[in-house]
């Protein structure tokens, strides 16, 4: 029974209310519970506390590697109180590092203390043991520990063969391991059923809990750019940038762009020193903590593919990064991204690309380029013809309203072209027209390439 008793500020006289709330009470009748009597035969003087088989108990343990043991520096200056004392403590203590003992890092390794943090792509191991406690055998005893996900329930027993017997204070032990490969909660259960002496079956369940956490942050951009000039598509260069969102330092191992079957990768992340490969982030490549690193892959689409126009459109599979690091004392994790894609470029019925073009030419001088005009449709053939429109700078040579013919599906035709620039600096090479007579319409090329127009007299200086 609960009482709350409520007085004025004035009545603070705790004995007083005291005795006021007793003598209230005494009005309220008091009423014995009956005792139960049970009608079986029974002798509850003999009836145990608790019962006399202890079912097996179970007990799981993380297995993770050590630590390296921290200690906090404590030092004063030698005019202060303590004088060298604090100094020569650290020096005496056997967990710091000789000649540097105001370093926080020890040479000791310490046990983990509790559960810790297990991220995406690292492999779980857990140590698993059924202890029987009481002073009597059981029989066929099967242990089984399975792990639920947020989408699948997996079994992780090594064996799934029962026991015979399980003799008192003994024990089985299991070692369990599993590569981590979703986010969110997991839920590790232990089933254990046996046999007691009887001939009844028991069956009982543990379940343990813990979050698996994302070790890394990956972001990729790509860039399109035009790639060698015979090729009819673009090189895609792709950045990806990782992020190391733990609270430890990574060691990167690999990082890698496995590409599709159209595609061939080039890594862009070393540089040539001396004749040898050298990583462009230095001999130890390691990643602190919210830190991030850009790494560039540059992709090109293999012969058979770039020989037809049609074929990348849209939406393409670049690939998959695959990414291997190491934490702590050489855990390893891995993660494999799900399958990149990019819109392709559109390039609507008929492309222009150039296949020669020079870098400077002199002012009003002709120069010549070379032109791959394709059509990218898979089922209708082109009537084109070629017009050539002059800009302030850059001047045509040529006749400009001629037939180029028939140009069928997916096939394509090379141009050379001739040209004169009457301004000098970086000009821009614009001004082409082709126009499908089938169709009546008509695709206008502006700004297809640059060059750098001189003076001849400058070029003869030189």
């Amino acid at each position: 029974m609960e009482i709350v008793l409520h007085y004025r500020p004035l009545h603070n006289d705790l004995t007083k209310l005291q005795k006021l709330a007793e003598e209230t009470l005494k009005e309220f009748p008091v009423r014995q519970l009956p005792r139960f009597v049970p009608w079986f035969p029974n002798d509850s003087r003999k009836l145990p506390l608790k019962p006399k088989r202890q079912p097996p108990v179970i007990s799981v343990m993380r297995l993770t590697k050590p630590t390296l043991f921290t200690n906090v520096p404590v030092t004063c200056e030698e005019r202060d109180l303590p004088g060298e004392l604090f100094n020569q403590l650290m020096k005496d203590d056997p967990s710091t590092v000789k000649g540097a003992e105001t370093l926080m890092l020890g040479e000791m390794l310490t046990l983990p203390q509790n559960f810790g943090n297990i991220f995406l792509g690292e492999t779980f191991s857990s140590y698993i043991s059924v202890h029987n406690d009481s002073n009597q055998v059981v029989k066929d005893i099967l242990v089984k520990a399975d792990l639920q996900t947020s989408s699948q329930r997996l079994n992780l027993s090594a064996s799934s063969a029962a026991v015979a017997e399980l003799k008192s204070d003994c024990c089985i032990d299991d070692v369990i391991h599993h590569e981590v490969k979703e986010i969110g909660t997991h839920i590790l259960v232990c089933a254990v059923s046996y046999t007691t002496q009887t001939g009844e079956k028991m069956y009982f369940r543990k379940f343990f809990k813990f979050q698996v956490l994302k070790p890394l942050d990956v972001k990729t951009k790509f860039y399109n750019a035009e790639s060698d000039l015979s090729s009819v598509t673009d090189e895609v260069f792709l950045e990806a940038q990782i992020q190391n969102i733990t609270t430890s330092p990574m060691f990167m191992e690999k990082v890698s762009l496995e590409p599709s079957i159209m595609y061939n990768v080039a890594e862009l992340n070393t540089a040539n020193k001396a004749g040898e490969s050298v990583s462009t982030f230095g001999s130890r490549t390691y990643l602190q903590p919210m830190d991030t690193r850009q790494y560039l892959y540059c992709l090109k689409p293999k012969q058979e593919f770039a020989e037809k126009a049609g074929v990348i459109k849209g939406v393409t599979v670049i690939g998959k990064l695959d990414i291997v690091w190491k934490t702590n004392l050489g855990e390893r994790g891995r993660l494999q991204t799900s399958q990149l894609q990019r819109m392709a470029p559109g390039y609507g019925d008929v492309r222009l690309s150039l296949e020669t073009i020079p870098d400077t030419v002199n002012l009003e001088e002709p120069f010549d380029i070379t032109c791959k005009i394709t059509n990218c449709s898979s089922e209708r053939t082109m009537d084109l013809v070629l017009e050539m429109c002059n800009t302030n700078s850059i001047h045509w040579c040529g006749v400009s309203g001629r037939q180029l013919g028939k140009l069928h599906p997916s096939s394509s035709l090379h141009l050379a072209l001739t040209l004169l620039s009457s301004v000098q600096g970086l000009q821009s090479v614009s001004g082409l027209r082709l126009t499908d007579t089938f169709l009546k319409r008509t695709y206008e090329y502006d700004d297809i390439a640059q060059v750098c127009v001189i003076s001849s007299k400058i070029n003869e200086e030189h």
